[in-house]
Formats: C-alpha cells, sequence, structure tokens
C-alpha cells in the first residue's frame, strides 16, 4: 500500500457516485478488506489521495473513514507516522455489534430460550470433540467458585460466574465464531437475568457437575440430553418466578445451576 501522498500508478478505487459517495467508499473499502487486497496493519492513502481517487471532497473521506473506524475495520493514528490503517482483527468489535443488533430485536422469552438451547448443545457437542484437561479443570474451577457463591448466597456473582462457564465451554471448542455468537447471545441473557432476578437457589450447580461428568467422558447425547433438560426447566422457572423444586430423587443423578 502507498505510504505518502503520492498516487499508485494504479489505482485500487474508483470514482463513488455523489448521491452515493458515503456508502460506496465504505463498500469499496470493506469489499478490499473481504478480498484480501487490503490487510491488517496496512495504511490507506493520505485523505487527499483517496478524495482525488474517489472523486468526492475530503470531508467525505474523513466521515468514511471515521465509520469504518467506529464500526473496528480501521484505525486512524494523528500525528507524522499517522493515517487510517486496517485494524488487527478483534472479535470483541463483532461481538459487541452482534449483541447490539439482538437487544434491537423484538423477541419474547421463548426465543432466547430456543437460541439459547440450540446453540449451547451445538457448542457443547463439538466441545466433547475437543475438550482438553486444561479445559475440564477450567470449567471445575468455575463450577467450584459458583458452588462457594451458593453457600455465600451471592446470587448476582454467582449468575456471571454461571455465564461465564458457557464462555469457557464455547472456548473449549476452539472455533472462534462459537466463541463470537456464545459472547453475544450471554450479553443477551445477562439483560434477562438482570430483568427477571437471578436464581436463589442451586439448580444450575447441580446441572452443571452433570454436564462435567459427559464433557470428561466425551459424551455428547448425554451432554446435549443436560443441555435441553436444564433450558427446559429453567425456561419454566424464569416463567415462573418461583424457587427452583428440589429434582425428583433418582430422577436425575449427580448434582446442577
Amino acid at each position: 500500500m502507498p505510504q505518502g501522498d503520492t498516487p499508485p500508478a494504479t489505482s485500487l478505487f474508483r470514482p463513488a457516485r455523489p448521491r452515493r459517495a458515503f456508502d460506496e467508499i465504505i463498500g469499496q473499502i470493506r469489499a478490499l478488506i473481504e478480498n484480501g487486497e487490503l490487510k491488517p496493519g496496512d495504511r490507506l492513502p493520505s485523505e487527499r489521495v483517496l478524495a482525488e481517487q474517489f472523486a468526492v471532497s475530503r470531508n467525505t473521506v474523513r466521515e468514511a473513514l471515521r465509520m469504518l473506524e467506529i464500526s473496528g475495520l480501521v484505525l486512524l493514528k494523528r500525528g507524522a507516522t499517522g493515517g487510517a490503517f486496517i485494524s488487527r482483527a478483534d472479535s470483541s468489535v463483532v461481538t459487541s455489534s452482534l449483541t447490539d443488533a439482538l437487544r434491537l430485536t423484538d423477541f419474547s422469552l421463548a426465543d432466547v430460550t430456543d437460541a439459547t438451547r440450540r446453540i449451547s448443545t451445538v457448542v457443547a457437542v463439538a466441545a466433547c470433540e475437543t475438550i482438553t484437561d486444561e479445559n475440564l479443570a477450567e470449567l471445575e474451577a468455575n463450577v467450584a467458585e459458583a458452588a462457594k457463591l451458593v453457600e455465600a448466597g451471592e446470587w448476582e456473582r454467582k449468575a456471571e460466574v454461571n455465564l461465564e462457564f458457557q464462555r469457557l465451554l464455547a472456548r473449549a471448542t476452539g472455533n472462534p465464531v462459537l466463541v463470537i455468537i456464545m459472547d453475544s447471545l450471554l450479553g443477551v441473557l445477562r439483560e434477562v437475568i438482570r430483568n427477571v432476578g437471578p436464581r436463589q437457589d442451586d439448580f444450575t450447580l447441580r446441572s452443571r457437575r452433570r454436564l462435567l461428568k459427559h464433557l470428561a467422558a466425551r459424551d455428547a447425547d448425554g451432554a446435549a440430553a443436560e443441555i435441553e433438560h436444564y433450558l427446559d426447566r429453567l425456561h419454566a422457572l424464569w416463567l415462573d418466578g418461583s424457587p427452583a423444586e428440589p429434582e425428583p430423587s433418582g430422577e436425575r443423578d449427580g448434582a446442577a445451576d
């Protein structure tokens, strides 16, 4: 990529149509990033050169670059060595955008539960194929922390630790896309918990312990079934708003929330 103000012999950009100049500038730069012509760390030409190549004003270029910076695709630096640079990959930008989109979507509690069930099942099944001893140790430590919080009656903190379990499980899949999707979903679940209130029981704790046994055994069917049972019951409890009743003796083995 050019480092100064001298236009390259062959311009990467074509003139933008005046009525759609702003959108076209963003679209062209996005396309070049997607097809690999622009790579993380590449420096874009100066505003003056970009304005010439796009055949628009420098203010239009500046506004487009600012929007690209907000979306996380471009990093703007000031000073003699500054300029507009293609950003390094940052999944938090994608996660934040997706979470914001979900929050603006009209959905029901049933929609949240259904999406959580589907995504969590995929994550658990995938984790059974990839989970390591280190991953299991992190999950076990998370459950142990949740148990201490249950004993202390720190329900809000316990709810956050329970959400972290889901994030750790997604990371155990080794799939960064699943991690991004799960992080975005957890943002929505956090809002739900804030509205309905954290559960003052050890329901999730007992379920987590059962799930850990399935994960350690690489039992994908068992893990999926546990998640189905857990989320069906959690949804009913959310709707009912009452404390979780003890599970019938012998109906489920082990412990859960």
